[in-house]
Formats: structure tokens, C-alpha cells, sequence
């Protein structure tokens, strides 16, 4: 396993990290508390030490796993996220910041997420979602000097809105910013263009998430493929999606010329190809994924005619916002969060 330093936060942080939303097992269906700790411990034992997670994974049962494992281990870098007040994936345009994310209620998640990770800080603190209107709200500066007053968060970040990769500059350019995470993937290149020139020039860390999008890009979708029912990918590749998902894959592999149990570690070294990106962090639930993801570290980035090669196999869409009733990919969860503790004083 390979190395990289995160942006200004000086953190190494491993180049295959830890997306913990599948453990989370709210809207990925079938996880087991058992063999996602196994995946954690496989993990460790590989050399990943970047866990990402957030509080509405799960309902906290997210954290709550990394907390059983890995306690307050200096050894381990965990970053979380405060979901909106107003529960909405992704920040709508001319939502207030007051209605999102109000500085108390910032404070009160952080108090809950420190509570479930059982560590004295968290290594980085994201807003979940991110709308650029918010940069320069006076109530933003405020908050951002509460959550650093408060000596429970060492450096924060911004999850960028699905496929918004620009979304954010304005933030960043304020300077209170550390890091980004930004999907990033052959499908979704765009981040290449602007933001990742932006961030390697002011030193800020990139985290590239949804490297296999939702499971295509791991050849994992096919047009037979059958997912449980209330897994949020029956609404991700709803309709004929499946169908030209698989199609835009066989084409990469004819171009490529390789066998489609090669694609995970072709679409995750892809990711790593690019210097901006410090980690990428694949959803990991069993040790088989572990060993599978982990070991693309081990072959390196790609060479420079591969990755030209997969330049040609952009494709720009969005099939979160585009999907039927599926303006929030987490409402399930987030609705439950918000009615479990939001507006409250007590911790779960």
C-alpha cells in the first residue's frame, strides 16, 4: 500500500481508502455488522488507514463499527460528515445556509459523531452536501471558527454535490477548506478540468469517491442484474440504464483489451493516475473486496497512453438527480436521523 499526503493536512492518508456508506447497510442492502468488521480488519491488515463515513450511514451505525475497531487509534484516519438540518441530497440553489447548516445544529452532529467514534477528534469534519451560495455567509465563517474553537476537529472538508465538481471554488477560496471529496471516476472526469488544477495549486486535498459508479464501473452491472429491493441502485439504474451501462463497459474492454475481472483495478488505478488525488474510496464490504481493492495501490497508476485511452470513455450524466423519485438518495436514512436526534439534546 502507497502513501499520499492530503492536501495541507499533512495527514498520509493510504491511496485506497475505506467508503464506509456500504457498512452502513441503509441503503446498501445485505450488510452484516460481522463480516463488515472482518472488511474493517482486512483493511487494516492491508495498509488502509482512511476511513470515510458520515453520520447518517446507517444512522450512526457507521461510526459506531470504526469505533468498535479501531477506538481512538493514531494509527487510523477517520473522516465523517454532518448531514444537512433540511435533510436534502443535494443542496438545492437558493437554499439558505440557516436552513442547512445552522451552527448549532453543526455543533450538536459533531458532538454526536465524536460520541459514536469513541476518538478525542476527528481527523477531518465534511459538510455532507455544499452549495457555493453559502461561501460567503457570515453565519459559514462563524461556524467553521466554532467547529475550530472547539478542539474536536483537526481539519474540515467539503463533499461536493454529485457531479458539481466546480460547486465549490468559491468555498475553497475563502482558505477555511482543507480538503474535497468529488466524484471522480472514467465515466466522470470533469473534476480534471477545474477543480483539481485549483486545489494542487492551494495545496488542498482530494478525496475521489464512487471510483466503480455504483457498481458498473466494477463490472458488477449487467442487464440481468437483479438488485434486493430496496436497494437505492434499483432507482440508480432504473429503466434501461442497466443496458447502457453494460454496453459503455464492453466497449471500454474491447478497447483495452481486457477481461472484465481486470476492470476494478483498471477504474481504481485510473482514479490514483491523477496526482491530485491523495485516496480514492471504494465501498468495501467484505474481506474478498478488500483484497481486490487494496491491491490496485499495489500496481501503481496507469500509463500514460492507458489513461489517454480512457479519456475517450467519458460520459456525462447524472443519474442521481435523473433517477424517478430519487431527488435524495439518502431520504430514508436521513429522514430516520433527523427524526432520531435532530433539534435534540440527547446523543443515540
Amino acid at each position: 500500500m502507497r502513501y499520499r499526503r492530503l492536501g495541507r493536512t499533512n495527514l498520509q492518508v493510504s491511496e485506497i481508502g475505506f467508503g464506509c456508506w456500504g457498512i452502513g447497510g441503509t441503503s446498501w442492502i445485505g450488510a452484516v455488522d460481522e463480516t463488515s468488521l472482518d472488511a474493517l480488519k482486512a483493511a487494516r491488515d492491508a495498509g488502509i488507514n482512511f476511513f470515510d463515513t458520515a453520520l447518517v450511514y446507517g444512522q450512526g451505525r457507521s461510526e459506531r463499527l470504526l469505533a468498535q475497531l479501531f477506538g481512538n487509534s493514531p494509527e487510523v484516519i477517520v473522516a465523517t460528515k454532518v448531514p444537512p438540518k433540511n435533510m436534502q441530497w443535494p443542496a438545492r440553489p437558493g437554499v439558505l445556509l440557516r436552513d442547512a447548516y445552522p451552527a448549532e445544529h453543526v455543533m450538536h452532529c459533531l458532538r454526536v459523531s465524536v460520541a459514536n467514534l469513541k476518538r478525542e477528534a476527528i481527523d477531518l469534519y465534511q459538510f455532507h452536501v455544499w452549495s457555493d451560495e453559502w461561501a460567503e455567509d457570515d453565519g459559514w465563517f462563524e461556524t467553521i471558527e466554532q467547529i475550530r474553537q472547539s478542539g474536536l476537529v483537526r481539519n474540515i472538508g467539503i463533499s461536493i454535490n454529485d457531479h458539481e465538481p466546480e460547486n465549490v471554488l468559491r468555498a475553497l477560496k475563502t482558505g477555511l477548506i482543507d480538503s474535497v471529496q468529488v466524484i471522480y471516476n472514467i465515466f466522470d472526469q470533469s473534476p480534471g478540468q477545474t477543480l483539481f488544477p485549483f486545489c494542487q495549486a492551494n495545496d488542498i486535498g482530494v478525496i475521489a469517491r464512487v471510483p466503480f459508479d455504483e457498481g458498473s464501473l466494477a463490472g458488477a452491472v449487467r442487464p440481468e442484474t437483479v438488485f434486493p429491493e430496496r436497494d437505492f441502485r434499483n432507482r440508480y439504474f432504473a429503466g434501461d440504464r442497466k443496458t447502457k451501462v453494460w454496453q459503455r463497459v464492453q466497449d471500454m474492454l474491447f478497447d483495452l483489451k481486457l477481461n472484465i475481472e481486470e476492470l476494478p483495478q483498471i477504474a481504481l488505478r485510473f482514479c490514483i493516475s491523477h496526482p491530485a488525488v491523495a485516496s480514492v474510496i471504494p465501498g468495501m464490504r467484505t474481506p474478498r473486496h478488500v483484497a481486490t481493492n487494496s491491491a490496485a495501490s499495489d500496481s501503481g497508476a496507469l500509463s500514460h497512453d492507458t489513461v489517454e485511452l480512457l479519456r475517450r470513455h467519458q460520459w456525462q450524466r447524472n443519474f442521481y438527480s435523473s433517477s424517478p423519485d430519487f431527488s435524495n438518495r439518502l431520504t430514508g436514512a436521513a429522514m430516520h436521523i433527523g427524526r432520531k436526534f435532530l433539534g435534540s439534546s440527547k446523543l443515540f
